[in-house]
């Protein structure tokens, strides 16, 4: 359903350090900065990137918007989230876990990356 989903950062430089740290927990290789100066990571499912606003207005995040990244594995969610704490993340909500769900349950950790957009990991169990 998805082709791509783009954030925006005023600092992509520093934002870049915090994705490719937390998405590198979840096997994906370092982002890529374009001419323009916006940062991907592509893959084959699709693309998440970073880029300062066309309209040269501040960053702002989406009030209400998460972006959910797909793991693996529980310890995978785990290093996410120290990742993103390492590297200027913050964290929101409650501690990673378990969160029982209406269809599944869930074993997710959220944060808030430098720019303030609120992201998750999130592995659906059994």
């Amino acid at each position: 359903m998805f082709n791509h989903i783009m954030v925006g950062a005023d600092d992509v430089e520093k934002s870049k350090v915090f994705y490719d740290a937390i998405l590198g927990e979840l096997g994906h290789k370092s982002g890529v900065i374009d001419p323009k100066g916006r940062c991907f990571y592509r893959t084959e499912t699709g693309v998440f990137s970073i880029s300062k606003p066309i309209d040269g207005e501040p960053a702002s995040y989406g009030n209400g918007s998460t972006i959910g990244f797909a793991a693996s594995d529980a310890e995978a969610v785990n290093r996410w989230h120290a990742a993103g704490l390492a590297n200027g993340g913050v964290t929101c909500e409650d501690p990673p876990g378990i969160r029982e769900g209406a269809k599944a349950n869930l074993y997710i950790a959220y944060l808030r990356d430098p720019s303030g957009n609120k992201i998750c990991a999130i592995l659906r169990v059994v």
